[in-house]
């Protein structure tokens, strides 16, 4: 399930993008400038893309079935990829379009200093979105770099939005720039490089975002610091001689598949050795809460040929 500073962060990205969206769009009626509808589908497809992720929270929380043996919690990085190629195309790649289109065929701006006043609001609107998202990620995010979280982090959500309000920001920023310099030019060639700038810039971040949502969806591993803790933990336990192999898998941003091979001491009963597993496999679950889905198999580590097969 989605955290609660996720979808506080996604409603904050949500309602300030609706109402940017309206006042762009009156601003591009107004102006006829290239870069001010540019900007106007672009929160169009940002308040689409908040929907979707919210959609996919919600879809993430149905409980598991018989075709769906390990839940649902996938859904979230389904969704986050869909909203990456909802920017790529509605975003991107129409704005290069319409950039293109301006620079075929320029047009004077009318009532610049509207399209000036709107992008000041909506820079302010957006900045205040992007400084929730900022906040909402600072506990999950610890001590890495903002950089390392976005290409770590295993909840999609906050990402996501981060990097579409900064998208946002940056594209209200050139938008704003070129519309000036258009006014000031009388060369409306600037309004319609803005433009294109603001499409290049969005189809970057949606190839970052489709790699990295790409990255979840196949299935990632635990973080480090899990798994140093899933390692600690089971060699601790006073039956356990060795582990043998470990492999991770998150089925989902909260929720982390755990398969341990692990030699146990030789000298317990079944009935031991059974009460053994099932303390080392609650033991897991203490240390890494997300560890739901925990398998630990009983073996005897091999000679020399199968070492290959272990991990230290």
């Amino acid at each position: 399930m989605a955290s609660s500073g996720s979808r506080k962060a996604i409603l904050a990205a949500l309602l300030a993008n609706l109402g940017i969206a309206t006042a762009k769009f009156i601003g591009f009626l107004v102006t006829r400038a290239s870069s001010m509808l540019a900007e106007s589908i672009h929160s169009v497809a940002d308040s689409g893309n908040q929907a979707l992720l919210l959609l996919g929270g919600a879809r993430a929380r149905r409980p598991a079935d018989d075709e769906h043996q390990f839940g649902y919690g996938r859904e979230r990085y389904f969704w986050s990829f869909i909203v990456a190629q909802v920017l790529f195309v509605l975003g991107g790649v129409f704005s290069l379009y319409e950039g293109i289109e301006k620079l075929r065929h320029p047009h004077e701006l009318e009532s610049p200093m509207w399209a000036v006043g709107i992008l000041l609001v909506a820079i302010a609107l957006e900045a205040l979105s992007f400084r929730t998202a900022v906040v909402e990620s600072r506990p999950a995010k610890r001590d890495a770099s903002w950089v390392q979280f976005v290409r770590r982090s295993k909840s999609p959500e906050l990402p996501v939005v981060l990097l579409e309000d900064l998208g946002a920001l940056v594209g209200l920023v050139l938008a704003l720039t070129a519309i000036v310099l258009a006014a000031i030019t009388g060369d409306s060639l600037w309004d319609g490089l803005g433009t294109i700038s603001i499409g290049a810039l969005l189809l970057v971040i949606a190839v970052v975002l489709a790699i990295e949502m790409k990255s979840l969806l196949i299935g990632e591993a635990a973080s480090d610091e899990d798994d140093h803790a899933i390692r600690s933990t089971i060699r601790a336990h006073p039956s356990v001689r060795h582990l043998i192999n470990l492999r991770t898998q998150h089925l989902g941003p909260d929720e982390l598949l755990v398969a341990a091979k692990v030699e146990f001491d030789g000298t317990l009963t079944m009935r031991e050795l059974a009460k053994a597993i099932d303390a080392v496999e609650e033991d897991i679950r203490r240390a890494v809460p997300t560890a739901r889905r925990v398998f630990v198999e009983p073996d005897i580590r091999r000679a020399i040929a199968d070492v290959s097969q272990e991990i230290p």
